[in-house]
Formats: structure tokens, C-alpha cells, sequence
């Protein structure tokens, strides 16, 4: 089992940065791909990035491309979410996921993170 913890969302103004952070526990931390999704007052949750096992390829929504970057230290058990440039519509409950296969469900979630941003 595999537990995460996200940290980091807070009030900011738009333009700022964020850095979020997800902690895992667990040792199989290295074996799962990770992401990261987002989830806003009224809407779906939506994808935001993702990150492979050993910090590879990695994979963006087109709202966050440019801005926001995906990153992992395996030998911390954490990823992360720098989020740059940020807008009002990006503000949401920000969860991490992992999950042992390339694609398909995400086998475990974080609680999520509020990130909030004012004009």
C-alpha cells in the first residue's frame, strides 16, 4: 500500500509561482508512474501532468504546458508540480496519483491540495 500526502497549494496572486509537493510512502514509490490532476468548484477532475517511473517522458494538459513542470527524486519518495505564471482558472484542489502501469486507472490518491489564485 502506498499512501500520499500533497502539500504546498495556498492563496496567490496570478502571475505568481507554486510549488507543489506529494509525498509518498511506501518503497515502491520508484515502480509507480505518478500524475498530477486537478479539480475546480463545479467541474470534472482533469488531468494536469505525468511523470514516468524513472523521471522520463512526461506528459502535459495543453491548459498548463509552458507554465507548469512535473518532476520526481525517487530517492525522496516525492514528485512535484512547479506551477508558474499562475491564472485564475487555475485554481483548484490539486491531487497526485500513482499507478503501477504506463496507462489504465491510477491505483492510489493523494487528499489534494487547495491552490487558489486571485486577479
Amino acid at each position: 500500500q502506498v499512501r500520499l500526502v500533497e502539500s504546498g497549494g495556498q492563496l496567490v496572486q496570478a502571475g505568481g509561482s507554486l510549488r507543489l509537493s506529494c509525498a509518498a510512502s511506501g518503497r515502491t514509490f520508484s515502480s509507480l508512474s505518478m500524475g498530477w490532476f486537478r479539480q475546480a468548484p463545479g467541474k470534472e477532475r482533469e488531468f494536469v501532468a505525468s511523470i514516468n517511473r524513472s523521471g522520463g517522458p512526461t506528459n502535459y494538459a495543453d491548459s498548463v504546458k509552458g507554465r507548469f513542470t512535473i518532476s520526481r527524486d525517487n530517492a525522496k519518495l516525492t514528485v512535484y508540480l512547479q506551477m508558474n505564471n499562475l491564472k485564475p482558472e487555475d485554481t483548484a484542489v490539486y491531487y497526485c496519483a500513482g499507478r503501477y502501469l504506463v496507462i489504465g486507472k491510477y491505483d492510489y490518491w493523494g487528499q489534494g491540495t487547495q491552490v487558489t489564485v486571485s486577479s
